[in-house]
Protein backbone atom coordinates (compact mmCIF):
# COMPACT_ATOMS: atom_id res chain seq x y z
CA UNK A 1 0.00 0.00 0.00
CA UNK A 2 1.26 3.48 -0.94
CA UNK A 3 1.52 5.40 2.34
CA UNK A 4 2.27 8.79 0.75
CA UNK A 5 -0.39 11.21 2.00
CA UNK A 6 -2.65 13.64 0.18
CA UNK A 7 -3.01 17.00 1.94
CA UNK A 8 -6.41 18.69 1.66
CA UNK A 9 -6.39 22.38 2.59
CA UNK A 10 -9.90 23.72 3.04
CA UNK A 11 -12.33 25.30 5.46
CA UNK A 12 -14.08 23.18 8.09
CA UNK A 13 -17.47 23.10 6.35
CA UNK A 14 -16.72 22.07 2.76
CA UNK A 15 -19.12 19.47 1.40
CA UNK A 16 -17.31 19.45 -1.94
CA UNK A 17 -14.00 18.45 -0.35
CA UNK A 18 -15.91 15.83 1.68
CA UNK A 19 -16.85 14.03 -1.55
CA UNK A 20 -13.23 13.80 -2.67
CA UNK A 21 -11.97 12.74 0.77
CA UNK A 22 -14.61 10.01 0.97
CA UNK A 23 -13.49 8.67 -2.41
CA UNK A 24 -9.82 8.76 -1.38
CA UNK A 25 -10.71 6.96 1.85
CA UNK A 26 -12.53 4.30 -0.18
CA UNK A 27 -9.32 3.81 -2.15
CA UNK A 28 -7.33 3.68 1.12
CA UNK A 29 -5.26 6.73 0.18
CA UNK A 30 -3.94 8.46 3.36
CA UNK A 31 -5.42 11.95 3.75
CA UNK A 32 -4.56 14.80 6.10
CA UNK A 33 -7.26 17.46 6.01
CA UNK A 34 -6.73 20.82 7.70
CA UNK A 35 -7.46 24.52 7.40
CA UNK A 36 -4.12 26.41 7.55
CA UNK A 37 -5.81 29.68 8.55
CA UNK A 38 -7.53 28.07 11.58
CA UNK A 39 -5.36 25.09 12.48
CA UNK A 40 -2.00 26.85 12.69
CA UNK A 41 -0.17 27.53 14.98
CA UNK A 42 -2.51 25.40 17.11
CA UNK A 43 -3.31 22.55 16.95
CA UNK A 44 -0.88 22.44 14.01
CA UNK A 45 2.86 21.99 14.53
CA UNK A 46 5.39 22.42 11.71
CA UNK A 47 9.03 21.30 11.62
CA UNK A 48 10.40 21.72 8.09
CA UNK A 49 14.01 21.38 6.91
CA UNK A 50 15.44 22.25 3.51
CA UNK A 51 17.91 19.80 1.94
CA UNK A 52 19.41 19.18 -1.48
CA UNK A 53 16.28 17.12 -2.21
CA UNK A 54 13.92 19.94 -1.23
CA UNK A 55 11.78 20.50 1.84
CA UNK A 56 11.31 17.69 4.35
CA UNK A 57 10.28 17.30 7.95
CA UNK A 58 6.77 16.94 9.21
CA UNK A 59 3.43 18.63 9.77
CA UNK A 60 1.22 17.49 12.63
CA UNK A 61 -2.45 18.42 12.98
CA UNK A 62 -3.83 17.08 16.23
CA UNK A 63 -2.97 13.37 16.32
CA UNK A 64 -2.14 13.02 12.62
CA UNK A 65 1.29 13.63 11.05
CA UNK A 66 2.41 13.97 7.43
CA UNK A 67 5.96 13.49 6.14
CA UNK A 68 6.49 16.62 4.03
CA UNK A 69 9.02 14.92 1.76
CA UNK A 70 6.49 12.21 0.86
CA UNK A 71 3.35 14.23 0.07
CA UNK A 72 1.98 12.94 -3.24
CA UNK A 73 -0.56 15.76 -3.79
CA UNK A 74 -2.00 18.88 -2.20
CA UNK A 75 -5.64 19.73 -2.88
CA UNK A 76 -5.93 23.49 -2.39
CA UNK A 77 -9.69 23.85 -2.06
CA UNK A 78 -10.98 26.79 -0.02
CA UNK A 79 -8.83 27.38 3.06
CA UNK A 80 -9.60 30.26 5.40
CA UNK A 81 -7.33 33.32 5.20
CA UNK A 82 -4.51 33.49 7.72
CA UNK A 83 -5.68 35.74 10.59
CA UNK A 84 -4.20 39.23 10.49
CA UNK A 85 -4.97 40.14 14.12
CA UNK A 86 -6.89 43.35 13.48
CA UNK A 87 -4.96 46.40 14.61
CA UNK A 88 -2.48 44.61 16.86
CA UNK A 89 0.99 44.85 15.36
CA UNK A 90 2.28 41.62 16.94
CA UNK A 91 -0.73 39.65 15.72
CA UNK A 92 -0.43 41.08 12.22
CA UNK A 93 3.24 40.15 12.15
CA UNK A 94 2.47 36.60 13.33
CA UNK A 95 -0.23 36.20 10.68
CA UNK A 96 2.14 37.25 7.91
CA UNK A 97 4.84 34.92 9.23
CA UNK A 98 2.40 32.01 9.33
CA UNK A 99 1.24 32.64 5.77
CA UNK A 100 4.79 32.89 4.43
CA UNK A 101 6.15 30.12 6.66
CA UNK A 102 3.56 27.35 6.59
CA UNK A 103 2.09 28.56 3.32
CA UNK A 104 5.52 28.87 1.77
CA UNK A 105 6.53 25.34 2.76
CA UNK A 106 3.23 23.89 1.53
CA UNK A 107 3.82 25.63 -1.79
CA UNK A 108 7.34 24.17 -2.21
CA UNK A 109 6.94 20.46 -1.51
CA UNK A 110 9.18 18.20 -3.64
CA UNK A 111 7.47 15.87 -6.09
CA UNK A 112 4.01 17.11 -5.08
CA UNK A 113 1.07 17.49 -7.46
CA UNK A 114 -0.84 20.71 -6.78
CA UNK A 115 -4.55 20.90 -7.51
CA UNK A 116 -3.86 23.71 -7.96
CA UNK A 117 -0.82 25.59 -6.66
CA UNK A 118 -2.03 28.37 -4.31
CA UNK A 119 0.03 31.03 -6.07
CA UNK A 120 -1.31 29.95 -9.46
CA UNK A 121 -4.87 30.15 -8.11
CA UNK A 122 -4.22 33.65 -6.75
CA UNK A 123 -2.86 34.88 -10.09
CA UNK A 124 -5.76 33.42 -12.05
CA UNK A 125 -8.40 35.09 -9.87
CA UNK A 126 -7.74 38.49 -11.52
CA UNK A 127 -10.35 39.10 -14.24
CA UNK A 128 -8.09 41.32 -16.41
CA UNK A 129 -5.46 38.56 -16.54
CA UNK A 130 -8.17 35.98 -17.30
CA UNK A 131 -9.64 37.92 -20.21
CA UNK A 132 -6.22 38.56 -21.74
CA UNK A 133 -5.29 34.88 -21.36
CA UNK A 134 -8.65 33.82 -22.83
CA UNK A 135 -8.07 35.80 -26.01
CA UNK A 136 -4.54 34.42 -26.37
CA UNK A 137 -5.84 30.87 -25.81
CA UNK A 138 -8.27 31.31 -28.70
CA UNK A 139 -11.61 31.93 -26.98
CA UNK A 140 -14.17 34.46 -28.21
CA UNK A 141 -14.41 37.18 -25.55
CA UNK A 142 -17.11 39.90 -25.42
CA UNK A 143 -15.98 43.52 -25.71
CA UNK A 144 -14.96 44.61 -22.23
CA UNK A 145 -14.30 47.89 -20.43
CA UNK A 146 -12.80 48.32 -16.95
CA UNK A 147 -13.08 51.89 -15.79
CA UNK A 148 -13.92 54.33 -13.02
CA UNK A 149 -14.74 57.09 -15.54
CA UNK A 150 -18.52 57.67 -15.79
CA UNK A 151 -18.20 59.21 -19.26
CA UNK A 152 -16.33 56.17 -20.59
CA UNK A 153 -18.90 53.88 -18.99
CA UNK A 154 -21.83 55.77 -20.53
CA UNK A 155 -20.26 55.70 -23.98
CA UNK A 156 -19.60 51.96 -23.72
CA UNK A 157 -23.14 51.20 -22.53
CA UNK A 158 -24.62 53.35 -25.31
CA UNK A 159 -22.67 51.45 -27.98
CA UNK A 160 -24.28 48.03 -27.35
CA UNK A 161 -26.40 46.09 -24.84
CA UNK A 162 -24.17 45.87 -21.77
CA UNK A 163 -23.92 44.02 -18.49
CA UNK A 164 -22.11 45.01 -15.32
CA UNK A 165 -20.35 42.33 -13.29
CA UNK A 166 -18.12 42.51 -10.21
CA UNK A 167 -14.38 42.01 -10.58
CA UNK A 168 -14.35 39.78 -7.51
CA UNK A 169 -17.13 37.60 -6.10
CA UNK A 170 -16.32 38.37 -2.49
CA UNK A 171 -18.52 38.34 0.59
CA UNK A 172 -21.34 40.89 0.47
CA UNK A 173 -24.32 41.61 2.70
CA UNK A 174 -27.64 43.28 2.01
CA UNK A 175 -29.65 44.34 5.06
CA UNK A 176 -27.47 42.13 7.24
CA UNK A 177 -27.96 39.00 5.11
CA UNK A 178 -25.43 37.30 2.81
CA UNK A 179 -26.08 38.30 -0.80
CA UNK A 180 -24.58 37.87 -4.23
CA UNK A 181 -23.79 40.57 -6.77
CA UNK A 182 -24.89 39.06 -10.05
CA UNK A 183 -24.15 40.15 -13.59
CA UNK A 184 -26.97 42.49 -14.64
CA UNK A 185 -27.92 44.61 -17.66
CA UNK A 186 -27.06 48.30 -17.39
CA UNK A 187 -27.95 51.19 -19.69
CA UNK A 188 -26.14 54.45 -20.33
CA UNK A 189 -28.84 56.41 -18.47
CA UNK A 190 -28.18 54.39 -15.30
CA UNK A 191 -24.52 55.40 -15.09
CA UNK A 192 -23.85 58.14 -12.54
CA UNK A 193 -20.87 59.55 -10.69
CA UNK A 194 -20.85 56.60 -8.27
CA UNK A 195 -18.85 54.76 -10.95
CA UNK A 196 -15.88 56.98 -10.04
CA UNK A 197 -15.66 55.41 -6.56
CA UNK A 198 -14.08 52.13 -7.77
CA UNK A 199 -13.10 50.14 -10.81
CA UNK A 200 -16.09 48.68 -12.67
CA UNK A 201 -16.25 45.92 -15.30
CA UNK A 202 -18.68 46.42 -18.18
CA UNK A 203 -19.07 43.84 -20.93
CA UNK A 204 -21.07 43.56 -24.14
CA UNK A 205 -24.09 41.35 -23.49
CA UNK A 206 -23.95 38.09 -25.44
CA UNK A 207 -27.33 37.17 -27.01
CA UNK A 208 -27.24 33.75 -25.43
CA UNK A 209 -29.76 30.92 -25.55
CA UNK A 210 -28.03 28.92 -22.81
CA UNK A 211 -24.91 28.74 -20.64
CA UNK A 212 -22.24 26.07 -20.29
CA UNK A 213 -20.05 25.30 -17.32
CA UNK A 214 -16.97 23.34 -18.31
CA UNK A 215 -15.02 21.78 -15.45
CA UNK A 216 -11.45 20.80 -16.31
CA UNK A 217 -9.53 18.36 -14.13
CA UNK A 218 -6.02 17.89 -15.46
CA UNK A 219 -6.66 17.15 -19.14
CA UNK A 220 -10.22 15.83 -18.65
CA UNK A 221 -13.15 18.11 -19.53
CA UNK A 222 -16.69 17.78 -18.19
CA UNK A 223 -19.32 20.10 -19.68
CA UNK A 224 -22.95 20.78 -18.86
CA UNK A 225 -25.45 22.96 -20.71
CA UNK A 226 -27.42 25.13 -18.30
CA UNK A 227 -30.82 26.48 -19.32
CA UNK A 228 -32.68 29.01 -17.21
CA UNK A 229 -35.91 30.99 -17.55
CA UNK A 230 -36.06 33.36 -20.55
CA UNK A 231 -34.32 36.67 -19.97
CA UNK A 232 -32.14 35.53 -17.06
CA UNK A 233 -28.67 37.07 -17.44
CA UNK A 234 -26.84 35.38 -14.55
CA UNK A 235 -28.00 31.79 -13.99
CA UNK A 236 -26.51 31.76 -10.48
CA UNK A 237 -29.37 34.01 -9.35
CA UNK A 238 -32.03 31.36 -10.15
CA UNK A 239 -30.47 28.04 -9.08
CA UNK A 240 -33.87 26.49 -8.35
CA UNK A 241 -35.15 27.12 -11.90
CA UNK A 242 -32.34 25.61 -13.98
CA UNK A 243 -32.18 22.57 -16.25
CA UNK A 244 -28.95 20.70 -16.92
CA UNK A 245 -27.71 18.29 -19.55
CA UNK A 246 -24.21 16.93 -20.23
CA UNK A 247 -22.75 18.11 -23.54
CA UNK A 248 -19.62 17.30 -25.50
CA UNK A 249 -17.04 20.05 -25.48
CA UNK A 250 -16.05 21.05 -29.06
CA UNK A 251 -12.46 20.18 -29.94
CA UNK A 252 -11.53 23.82 -30.49
CA UNK A 253 -12.83 24.82 -27.07
CA UNK A 254 -11.14 21.81 -25.44
CA UNK A 255 -7.77 22.85 -26.82
CA UNK A 256 -8.25 26.43 -25.65
CA UNK A 257 -9.19 25.22 -22.16
CA UNK A 258 -5.96 23.27 -21.85
CA UNK A 259 -3.90 26.23 -23.17
CA UNK A 260 -5.59 28.62 -20.75
CA UNK A 261 -4.88 26.46 -17.69
CA UNK A 262 -1.32 25.72 -18.78
CA UNK A 263 -0.66 29.46 -19.08
CA UNK A 264 -1.53 29.94 -15.40
CA UNK A 265 -0.02 26.65 -14.23
CA UNK A 266 -3.42 25.37 -13.10
CA UNK A 267 -4.61 21.77 -12.89
CA UNK A 268 -8.28 22.69 -12.42
CA UNK A 269 -10.70 25.30 -13.71
CA UNK A 270 -14.46 25.89 -13.72
CA UNK A 271 -15.22 27.84 -16.91
CA UNK A 272 -18.43 29.68 -17.75
CA UNK A 273 -19.54 30.26 -21.34
CA UNK A 274 -22.53 31.98 -22.93
CA UNK A 275 -23.85 29.96 -25.88
CA UNK A 276 -25.60 31.65 -28.80
CA UNK A 277 -28.18 30.24 -31.22
CA UNK A 278 -25.45 29.25 -33.69
CA UNK A 279 -23.75 27.19 -30.92
CA UNK A 280 -20.85 29.62 -30.48
CA UNK A 281 -19.26 29.47 -27.01
CA UNK A 282 -18.30 32.90 -25.62
CA UNK A 283 -15.86 32.93 -22.71
CA UNK A 284 -17.15 34.74 -19.63
CA UNK A 285 -14.79 33.70 -16.82
CA UNK A 286 -12.82 30.93 -15.17
CA UNK A 287 -13.01 30.22 -11.47
CA UNK A 288 -9.70 28.50 -10.63
CA UNK A 289 -11.31 26.97 -7.56
CA UNK A 290 -14.94 26.90 -8.59
CA UNK A 291 -17.76 24.77 -7.23
CA UNK A 292 -18.71 21.62 -9.10
CA UNK A 293 -20.39 19.19 -6.70
CA UNK A 294 -23.94 20.29 -7.49
CA UNK A 295 -23.20 19.99 -11.22
CA UNK A 296 -21.90 16.44 -10.84
CA UNK A 297 -25.22 15.39 -9.37
CA UNK A 298 -27.41 17.48 -11.68
CA UNK A 299 -25.74 16.49 -14.96
CA UNK A 300 -24.26 13.10 -14.06
CA UNK A 301 -20.62 14.13 -14.49
CA UNK A 302 -17.97 11.96 -12.71
CA UNK A 303 -15.90 14.88 -11.42
CA UNK A 304 -15.22 13.41 -7.96
CA UNK A 305 -13.65 10.36 -9.59
CA UNK A 306 -11.48 12.50 -11.87
CA UNK A 307 -10.17 14.60 -8.99
CA UNK A 308 -9.50 11.54 -6.84
CA UNK A 309 -7.66 9.91 -9.77
CA UNK A 310 -5.40 12.94 -10.13
CA UNK A 311 -4.67 13.20 -6.41
CA UNK A 312 -4.08 9.48 -6.01
CA UNK A 313 -1.71 9.23 -8.96
CA UNK A 314 0.20 12.38 -8.02
CA UNK A 315 1.36 12.89 -11.63
CA UNK A 316 1.42 16.32 -13.26
CA UNK A 317 -1.40 16.66 -15.80
CA UNK A 318 0.84 18.76 -18.05
CA UNK A 319 3.79 16.35 -18.24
Amino acid sequence: MDERPVLVCTEYEDATADLVIAELNRRRVPVLRFDPGRDFPAPGVLAAHVTVSGWGGWLTIGERTADLSAVRALYHRRPSPYPQGGGEQASRFAGQENRRGLGGVLGALPGCLYLSHPQAVARAEYKPAQLDAAIRAGFMVPATLITNDPMEARAFCAAQPTVYKPLHAGAYEAEGEPAGIWAAPVGAAEIDDAVSHSAHLFQAQVPKVADVRAVVVGDRVFSARITGPPGVVDWRSVYQSLAYEPVTCPDGIRGALVRFLAGFGLAFGAFDFAVTADDAWWFLECNPNGQWAWLEDAAGLPITTAIADLLENGASPHD
